[in-house]
């Protein structure tokens, strides 16, 4: 078990982590499904996504306000402003009141920024460097095992009961995660003193000028958005490959989906390992070798090979990423910890939505074992990379005396 664990302010956290995150995926998936349900259109509910990634854009503000304030109280406050935000959707009844569900999907959106700017400060406030890799690993564990069964949970609510029914169980989740957060108790970093901050708009680049500046974070989130861009492309391909490539109809994406998730859950429990052994670099290059032939070996004419190709995909998506995450946080001051991490936020998900829209309109014109490959070549260039140059990190340390207060 992850030793971030030994701190009961982490346990806390988790638990309010697991109530959010639960309320999250059981309403992603269904506000789309209702928003075709509404108007009978595909674009429709295509447009949820897009409503969805668009707050990308706006991370540097979430991250401003992350660094400014008690973040323990700042994702409080936001998971109750997001229950009252979802609860609107009480009022959708036909197809003229979709555009209530975009507003909320974007608020909602946008909402996610926030509180993840926030929970890497209070991670790194709350737990001694060693931890933090378990302490992501764990979480990213979560995550993924919640994405296997909370779908089919907000699913059988709407099913039952209709969409309302689902904004009511999210909103009953944001505000019990609000209330178990309160409870956690944590020395937080405070904020730069207002008379020693810069203008606006420095603060509020303070973010992406810290990852540029760190050589050993520099190299690494290009080299990742290089990869984030082109793995867009997956969310066309995948479909080719199950019905041009396996000639299976496409309910088996739902296979596929689930044996990825238990790669990820895989992924979640080996990362802290694999970064005690060779480091948050070479995890994230280790990771990025897992992806790219995971990628190249779904390519193959078997379902059972597909299947084996998308456990890997999922352990190296999680390696590459927990080992990111992990040494964003420990090579960020406690003061840019929000602003850093919507600027990463920005970096990777900006190029990933930009190619997901690249990859809709390839896939009409591209063989998509061509766009696979240019997948596969260029995630394993850029591991290539990151594994032979050579940049120093400080190691991990693991201190005796925890940070955080217990209860």
């Amino acid at each position: 078990m992850p030793s971030a664990l030994a701190h009961r302010p982490f346990r806390r956290l988790t638990v309010a982590w697991t109530f959010s995150n639960f309320g999250d995926s059981a309403l992603y998936l269904t506000v789309a499904v209702w928003a075709k349900d509404l108007t009978g259109s595909n674009a429709a509910a295509g447009l949820v996504f897009l409503a969805l990634g668009l707050p990308v854009f706006l991370a540097p503000l979430a991250g401003q306000l992350a660094d400014r304030v008690s973040r323990k109280r700042l994702v409080a406050v936001v998971n109750l402003v997001a229950a009252a935000g979802v609860l609107a959707l009480l009022a959708v009844d036909d197809a003229a009141d979709l555009w209530i569900v975009y507003v909320v999907t974007f608020g909602y959106g946008w909402v996610g920024y926030v509180t993840s700017a926030a929970q890497s400060g209070l991670l790194r406030d709350m737990l001694d460097d060693g931890d933090l890799a378990g302490a992501n690993g764990l979480l990213t564990t979560l995550d993924q095992g919640l994405r296997l069964l909370t779908p089919l949970a907000g699913a059988s609510v709407y099913a039952l009961y209709g969409g309302g029914a689902v904004a009511v169980l999210t909103a009953f989740m944001l505000v019990t995660a609000a209330l178990v957060l309160l409870t956690v108790r944590v020395d937080e970093s405070p904020p730069t003193p207002a008379a020693e901050r810069e203008g606006f708009r420095r603060e509020l680049t303070a973010g992406f000028r810290h990852l540029r500046s760190t050589r050993p974070l520099a190299d690494l989130i290009l080299l990742m958005a290089v990869v984030f861009a082109v793995t867009g492309f997956a969310n066309s391909t995948t479909f080719a490959i199950i019905d041009d490539g396996l000639g299976l109809p496409t309910e088996f994406f739902g296979v596929v989906s689930s044996v990825q998730g238990g790669g990820s859950i895989v992924g979640g429990l080996t990362a802290a390992l694999l970064i005690r052994r060779v480091g948050e670099r070479a995890s994230v290059g280790v990771g990025l070798v897992a992806l790219g032939g995971g990628l190249g070996l779904a390519l193959a004419p078997s379902a059972v090979v597909v299947l084996i190709a998308a456990a890997i995909v999922g352990i190296g998506v999680v390696w590459s990423v927990v080992g990111m995450v992990t040494l964003r946080q420990r090579l960020t001051p406690p003061r840019l910890q929000g602003r850093t991490s919507a600027a990463a936020n920005m970096a990777l998900n900006g190029p990933q939505v930009a190619g997901t829209a690249t990859g809709a309109a390839l896939i009409a014109v591209v063989d998509y074992r061509v766009l696979v490959a240019a997948m596969t070549i260029t995630i394993l260039t850029c591991a290539i990379v990151l594994l032979v140059r050579k940049v120093a990190v400080p190691e991990p340390v693991d201190d005796e005396e925890p940070v955080a207060q217990t209860v």
